[in-house]
């Protein structure tokens, strides 16, 4: 019964975690460029009492033996890359990316990735994003230019009133041979780890790179009908948990109890 105390405590704990990590998901079900995340789970070590093929008296070997769990720990949180759904803005730095790839900005020294496309033009004419760190590698865009026009394979027009094209850049992609290990930073803006290996460049559309869409701004991965499923089923287990405790120190409490 001890044993069992510690165990739906392990269980208790990891539903605490995963509730945290849905709160997040759905915190952020209207930002821009948020990648939801998941929260992954394994089984704690086992007290192995009798193992499996031991040999009984009879000469016998036993199927199965007794081995009796310790719980539950978490072991990753784990971000989904999956695309989100995307809604037209018809504002011309708006850029949505769809299928694989991240716009890369220079925020102070550090290079950082981003998904989120709602982007400006500071001071100087520079395409930057909300923060006001600019777009790598950085694009001026001129002043007496009246359009601008990307296409889906990010080369990028700026055209004055009388038709003449100013310049022509192109917006590079930027990708990782594992992106579930980026890190997160806030502010929708991820860095490379170890375990993300470094970052690979790229033109949209070429090389397994998504697309660029003008005028557009990709919405958070969040299924909000999903995560509340979660929620509840992740509710239920944290009551099952502390019931398990309830009954558990019931037992205790009519042990102590046994009259000799």
């Amino acid at each position: 019964m001890i044993r069992s105390l510690w165990t739906a405590a392990t269980g208790m704990s990891a539903q605490q975690l995963n509730l945290d990590v849905i709160a997040n998901n759905l915190a952020n079900a209207q930002t821009t460029g948020f990648k939801k995340s998941r929260a992954n789970f394994e089984d704690l070590m086992y007290q192995t009492i009798i193992p499996p093929g031991a040999t009984t008296s009879n000469d016998t070997t036993i199927p199965t033996g007794i081995q009796v769990g310790m719980g539950v720990k978490p072991v990753a949180v784990q971000k989904q890359f999956s695309q989100g759904n995307f809604t037209q803005t018809e504002n011309p730095l708006d850029l949505a990316i769809e299928g694989k790839g991240f716009f890369k900005v220079l925020r102070g020294t550090e290079e950082v990735y981003t998904r989120a496309g709602s982007f400006k033009l500071d001071a100087d004419g520079y395409i930057c994003d909300p923060e006001g760190n600019r777009l790598q590698p950085e694009i001026a865009i001129p002043r007496d230019a009246v359009h601008i026009n990307i296409d889906a394979g990010g080369t990028l027009t700026a055209i004055d009133q009388n038709g003449n094209i100013l310049v022509t850049e192109r917006i590079t992609l930027y990708d990782f041979p594992n992106p579930g290990g980026l890190i997160s930073v806030g502010r929708n803006y991820f860095i490379p780890s170890e375990a993300s290996g470094d970052a690979v460049e790229g033109d949209p559309g070429t090389e397994g790179f998504g697309t660029i869409l003008q005028g557009f701004l990709e919405n958070s991965n969040v299924n909000v009908v999903e995560e509340m499923v979660n929620m509840i089923a992740g509710q239920r287990a944290y009551e099952a948990n502390s019931k398990v405790i309830r009954t558990a120190d019931e037992m205790l409490r009519i042990a102590n109890n046994v009259q000799a």
